[in-house]
């Protein structure tokens, strides 16, 4: 005990004297601190802007003159796209087959597009087209009638939903003049079709939209940790055999306390940068809590229960000293420490696919798949698998329990199994050994 004691003090303190060490947790904690306090920063500059704009406002009166754009459907698009675009505001155009039609669709589009500055067009279609290709402004519909109409944009992006959105609006308007021609007030038809409906949800099991954003912040932490800090004990592993400092450490001490000394002082060296940046980042939510307001997503995040947190650090521990204790005996049969990116490429294969398997299936929404069940008693995949879904899904407890015990157990298995790799491994020189050759050399150890 002794032995391991000394062992953990030296290593943990090798950890927190590293300067990469301290170098990403101070970066992550300032990323996080310029995220949280975006708020007050964005409503900061906003200050100013209004500020200058009120300053810029009084001048104007001053001077007795104001520049304004007009907003009426009958006015000439020229002279006004240069204001407009002057603002920052996009411009679009819209023109239909008769001047009540276009009135009607001006005032429909101008509340249907609340991002743009919604423009009659007085010219023809080349003069619309000019006006898209010269900037002068982004998009224009040219309505034949109300039920068929030309979209012209200069450069069609990925996410512009604009036609679905103008679909929608002309497909109201056309009802609303349709029920008109059959004698029904507009103001009724309005009132029909802006009906709101009102429902209330009732989960009684888990809500995965309102767990999603944290369950994937806790996979993705446990992801990043366990390949980081993993690498790092195969490196040390590797770098201290190749310098001979290993034969003389290995003549002194026990395998089995260098093993789990390394291991248990990395995993504390990621749980306590996870405890820093986590806990700069609810330190500074609850500073900024106020300028955030009901964001969904952020009060998720924030939300999360005491029991998850428990399960959290429980899988966190167990998964990181299983892949902990590989890493490191797979470290301890390296020669150079430029063998190891090659040596661990298996083993860092098999996390990414069992990564790769909890996203896709939390993207899918369906977390009790059978590839997620048999992953959740894996003792290689449990550790995302079954936390998953305590998360996003109802769990049967005596299957938490399995899957918990099945991981503890394996835990003490593969840290005595790799204690004897260990021992072995640090005396073989020269070529990587294959797998059957270690096996071989450990039973005669």
């Amino acid at each position: 005990m002794k032995q391991f004691k000394i062992i953990l003090k030296f290593e943990l303190l090798n950890y927190l004297k590293n300067k990469i060490f301290l170098g990403i947790t101070i970066f992550c904690v300032i990323i996080v601190a310029a995220v949280m306090f975006f708020p007050r920063i964005q409503s900061a500059f906003k200050g100013n802007d209004s500020t200058n704009e009120e300053n810029n406002a009084s001048v104007s009166i001053t001077n007795g003159a104001s520049v304004s754009v007009t907003e009426m459907p009958d006015s000439s698009v020229e002279g006004e796209t240069t204001s407009v675009q002057e603002e920052g505001i996009p411009v679009m155009l819209v023109q239909a087959d008769t001047k009540e039609n276009t009135q009607m669709v001006w005032q429909a589009f101008t509340a249907s597009f609340p991002d743009y500055k919604v423009m009659t067009a007085d010219g023809g279609i080349s003069y619309i087209k000019e006006q898209i290709t010269s900037g002068e402004a982004e998009c224009a519909f040219v309505l034949e009638n109300l039920t068929s109409y030309t979209y012209y944009v200069n450069n069609l992006t990925m996410y512009d939903n604009n036609t679905v959105v103008a679909d929608e609006t002309l497909k109201n308007l056309y009802r609303v003049e349709s029920l008109s021609a059959e004698g029904i007030s507009p103001e009724k038809t309005r009132e029909i079709f802006s009906v709101v409906i009102d429902h209330e949800t009732n989960s009684l099991g888990k809500d995965q939209i309102k767990n999603f954003f944290y369950t994937y912040i806790m996979i993705f932490a446990l992801y990043m940790v366990i390949l980081l800090y993993g690498q790092m004990v195969a490196t040390n592993v590797a770098t201290e055999k190749s310098s001979r400092a290993m034969e003389l450490l290995i003549t002194s001490a026990k395998p089995a306390s260098m093993m789990f000394g390394k291991v248990i002082a990395s995993c504390l060296a990621g749980f306590i940068q996870l405890t820093a940046i986590f806990g700069s980042t609810c330190l500074f939510y609850n500073i900024n809590k106020s300028l955030w307001g009901d964001n969904p997503m952020i009060s998720s995040i924030f939300n999360v229960p005491v029991n998850l947190l428990i399960f959290m650090l429980v899988f966190f521990v167990l998964g990181f000293f299983i892949y902990a204790f590989l890493f490191g005996a797979i470290g301890s049969t390296a020669s150079k420490v430029e063998d190891i990116n090659t040596s661990v490429m298996p083993l860092t294969f098999l996390f990414i696919i069992a990564f790769m398997v909890v996203v896709f299936s939390m993207s899918s929404g369906n977390i009790d798949n059978l590839v997620m069940k048999i992953c959740s008693y894996i003792p290689f995949t449990s550790p995302m698998a079954m936390f998953t879904r305590i998360a996003m899904s109802t769990v049967a407890p005596y299957e938490i329990v399995i899957s918990i015990t099945i991981l503890i157990a394996s835990v003490f298995g593969i840290g005595i199994l790799s204690a004897k790799i260990y021992r072995v491994g640090v005396l073989l020189y020269g070529t990587t050994p294959k797998i059957s050759s270690i096996l071989k050399a450990v039973k005669k150890a």
